[in-house]
């Protein structure tokens, strides 16, 4: 790790060979080059996401030991939790950002495994925290670690090198598809009996999007998203809180709905109807007080378009379109440079941070039925972040790599 920065800014050699096609090139200038070989643009939209979301979840939860429920906690709880999450995060993804791609690559299907084994312990009683009816965390300390979370990140790694070993397979169904799809309903199952659908759904979508990118069969593909709008129907329709909440989803300011399942998002919607276009300013939010639940993890955004109006809520949009558009552009540059897992992986992270933010800004603007689902990078949850920075750690990696092997390097 020492050096880290520096190493990455130093130029490959007095000379960079530049790679075209099949041919390589030597630069014809003589004074060497000094470009970075690491994307800073990236880099600076992640700070950018992470320190707007620090400020805010202080902003949000900074009235919440008001509350009787929250009554032993300080003014700083939950800040000073956050910043310390932000700090383990930051050494994770620099220590995520040393190794080689290949090395990910061969670790894949371990760390699926390691993730199956989480979400099984979770489930053992006096191992599983619950909270709100729900066992999603392990307790480790003072902190609390949430496997799902974990589960994301390698079912998208094993997925990737999945594809890469069944790319001559991957027109047939039964070798190619179907011993994914077995992958991810275990992990489903696990997943629903904790019971957190929402992170099946991100991890559904992953899978999908991978298995799509890795060259599967059209056919194939709808079929597979055919099969799980099914399942997730049969969920609904067999779960009676699921289905008050689709109604709930539908009609919110209704008299039965307003103080019930509708809450959220009624309260939601307040807020950023509250904000107009400016916003009410820093601070200023009055459904934050103890009106709006949840308002530091997933109903975050709303707190934002209440303090910064129309204007922050799009201003969040377009960073985390930025960002999937640069995740999607890493990825195919990796694919271009015969690195298909490396390739699969970056645009995997694109298509989760895309997706999941695209469902909680959903959620938060009343456009979808509301669902237990952070806002990447931005809302309160330390395995969230945690992950998240891994995950863009290695994106980092990927596009070092490319850059390297553009150059004339190697990896």
């Amino acid at each position: 790790m020492t050096g880290w920065l520096g190493s990455l800014a130093k130029p490959v050699g007095d000379v960079l060979p530049v790679r075209l096609g099949a041919t390589r090139r030597a630069e014809t200038g003589s004074a060497p080059s000094r470009e970075m070989v690491f994307d800073q643009a990236l880099i600076w939209v992640t700070v950018a996401l992470l320190a707007w979301g620090l400020v805010m979840v202080y902003s949000a939860s900074i009235a919440m030991p008001e509350n009787p429920r929250f009554a032993k906690y300080t003014h700083t709880y939950f800040l000073t939790r956050h910043v310390m999450w932000l700090v383990i995060s930051f050494v994770a993804a620099l220590l995520a950002f040393q190794v080689p791609v290949a090395t990910w690559e061969k670790a894949a299907p371990w760390l699926f495994v390691a993730s199956l084994v989480l979400l099984t312990a979770v489930l053992i009683p006096h191992v599983g925290k619950v909270v709100y009816g729900a066992r999603r965390w392990i307790a480790l300390g003072p902190l609390s670690f949430q496997p799902s979370e974990l589960a994301k990140f390698t079912v998208l790694l094993y997925a990737a090198d999945y594809m890469v070993r069944k790319m001559e397979v991957k027109e047939r169904f039964f070798r190619a598809v179907l011993p994914m799809g077995a992958a991810v309903a275990v992990i489903g199952v696990l997943l629903l009996l904790e019971p957190d659908m929402g992170a099946f759904m991100v991890i559904a979508v992953i899978a999908m999007g991978i298995l799509f990118l890795g060259g599967v069969n059209a056919r194939m593909f709808f079929l597979i998203a055919a099969v799980l709008l099914v399942a997730f129907g049969l969920m609904i329709a067999t779960s009676e809180w699921r289905r008050e909440r689709i109604f709930a989803y539908l009609d919110p300011w209704s008299e039965k709905n307003a103080l019930a399942k509708g809450y959220q998002l009624t309260h939601s919607l307040i807020a950023i109807g509250r904000g107009e276009i400016f916003g009410v300013g820093l601070g200023g939010s009055v459904e934050k007080l103890h009106w709006l639940p949840e308002a530091h993890t997933d109903f975050l955004l709303a707190v934002i378009g209440e303090e910064f109006g129309l204007v922050g809520v799009v201003c969040v949009i377009g960073l985390f379109l930025w960002l999937t558009r640069r995740m999607m552009h890493i990825g195919r540059q990796a694919i271009a440079l015969d690195r298909v897992f490396a390739g699969l992986v970056s645009q995997g992270v694109g298509i989760w941070m895309g997706f999941q933010a695209f469902i909680n800004m959903g959620v938060n603007l009343g456009a979808l039925p509301t669902k237990g689902l952070t806002l990447p990078l931005m809302s309160y949850g330390g395995s969230a972040i945690l992950v998240n920075m891994v995950a863009l750690a290695v994106v980092l990696r990927i596009d070092y790599e490319n850059r390297l092997l553009m150059q004339g390097g190697r990896v």
